[in-house]
């Protein structure tokens, strides 16, 4: 730090961002994301059954990878609010914008609730839709038991899949009775149509509305004539209460949307493997974006390499429990050594999918463990930047092995005359991994770009915007 810093080196109505700077890259980004979601509607819903299927479990995967960086901005703002952090005063607004971008990214999982997406993704709706559809149960009927009896529609349609004698021979339940049937049949409570549909409106609802409540308290600070503590107390009696809905908004939304990939597949540790990854690699975008914007010319006063530190810290634990998790999750599904749940490994190391995964150990964290246990690198915003860009890469390849080796597989289940014999992999179809990545891509950074340019980039008036200008570790 230069100087100590005083209120007079805080500007009266705080640092604004130039929208001028930003109007072009806001432009061409909003062009791609308009004309690469145009391609993909094309993709998902009129092309030939084999680009739909292939391009759905594309658009999970990009869908899911903005999702955890959106997501984990709500979770730096949450922890930010409880923890009482004063260091966190000046990159707070950050990682408000971050968060911020979480409801609208509601748009692009909007396909997913489309049963002509789903029936590529999701094996489990096809059983329950075939179900529905073999004892002719109507929509208004299944809604109205479901909410009234806890599934009867369910337990009634599914005594056709675990009992033969009521089934018609040669039927295509009939044709569909196996043991993983069984297993279904015991998730139902959880595993069904309206309470999925509840479940994805409320992922983004809910947490939807704790980011902007937030982010509302956050604001309103600045033009407030008498900035006190009231709105800060607000804040965090809110986020305590918010938190145990990321944790649940995590979970639900890594069940539903990847795990259900493979309804036979289950594991207890997999939202807190998900939510690792989210806390990094939001922490690597909010690093990324405080260093261009002070390499414009913003936040110098009250950001500084103290910050960076801190926050290269925060990167580095994370990476340490991403670690954690990973190796406890693969422990204990070796040492069971159950069918079920081994099969997800297997799958993973066969073929050319082992090089991925044993990359994936070493590139998400014995490198950058290594390289992150270096104090003067903290420091130095710029390195600290490229590492964390380096993070989002890998983080590309960590939710990439996690969703797309199940397309061969699921496909070739499902219309082998179509996809082909089942395989692990698809030929040809990282073009389109490659389209749904740009597209959602492109519209989470238009998104974000909208958000730094609504309010002051700092909170200027909170009581500890000194404090955390003068931070020292």
């Amino acid at each position: 730090m230069a100087h100590h810093v005083t209120s007079h080196d805080i500007p009266v109505n705080g640092e604004h961002l130039d929208k001028s700077k930003i109007a072009k890259v806001k432009t061409i980004a909003l062009a791609i994301m308009v004309l690469g979601g145009l391609l993909s509607m094309y993709l998902l819903f009129l092309a030939p059954a084999k680009q739909q299927g292939e391009f759905a479990y594309s658009w999970v995967f990009a869908l899911f990878y903005f999702f955890t960086l959106a997501l984990g901005g709500c979770f730096w703002t949450l922890l930010h609010n409880v923890s009482n952090s004063g260091w966190g005063t000046s990159v707070r607004r950050v990682m408000e914008n971050v968060g911020s971008v979480f409801p609208w990214l509601s748009i692009f999982a909007l396909p997913l609730a489309c049963p002509q997406v789903q029936k590529y993704l999701f094996e489990w709706m096809k059983v329950h839709r075939d179900v529905i559809e073999h004892h002719h149960i109507g929509t208004g009927t299944l809604v109205i038991e479901w909410l009234s009896g806890a599934g009867n529609w369910v337990m009634n349609g599914f005594r056709y899949l675990t009992t033969g004698n009521t089934v018609p021979q040669g039927s295509a339940i009939s044709e569909g009775l196996h043991h993983s049937n069984h297993l279904l049949f015991s998730k139902q409570w959880f595993m069904n149509l309206p309470f999925w549909y509840v479940r994805l409106a409320l992922i983004f609802i809910c947490l939807g509305y704790a980011i902007n409540r937030l982010r509302k308290l956050s604001t309103a600070q600045d033009t407030d004539e008498n900035p006190g503590t009231s709105n800060l107390f607000k804040a965090r009696r809110a986020s305590a209460a918010f938190l145990p809905i990321l944790a649940l908004t995590v979970t639900f939304a890594a069940y539903d949307w990847l795990i259900a990939l493979d309804y036979t597949w289950f594991s207890t540790m997999y939202g807190v493997y998900i939510f690792a990854g989210s806390a990094i690699n939001s922490m690597a975008v909010i690093i990324i974006t405080v260093t261009l914007l002070r390499r414009a010319g913003y936040m110098k006063h009250v950001v500084t390499p103290e910050h960076f530190h801190i926050m290269g810290k925060l990167l580095f634990a994370f990476t340490v429990f991403w670690a954690y998790v990973t190796f406890s999750q693969f422990f204990l599904i070796w040492y069971a050594n159950i069918t079920e749940e081994t099969k997800y490994f297997l799958i993973r190391n066969t073929g050319n999918w082992n090089i991925a995964s044993i990359a994936l150990v070493i590139m998400h964290f014995v490198l950058p463990f290594v390289v992150l246990l270096q104090q003067w690198l903290k420091k130095r915003p710029v390195l600290l930047s490229c590492v964390a860009a380096y993070m989002l890469l890998v983080h590309i390849l960590d939710l990439y092995l996690i969703v797309i080796p199940e397309r061969g597989i699921s496909l070739g289940k499902i219309k082998p005359e179509v996809f082909g014999d089942i395989s692990i992999s698809i030929p040809g179809a990282w073009m389109g991994d490659i389209l749904a990545f740009v597209t959602i891509g492109a519209g989470f950074l238009f998104f974000l770009l909208r958000a730094l340019g609504q309010h002051a980039l700092y909170p200027h008036r909170d009581p500890r915007i000194l404090e955390s200008a003068n931070l020292s570790n």
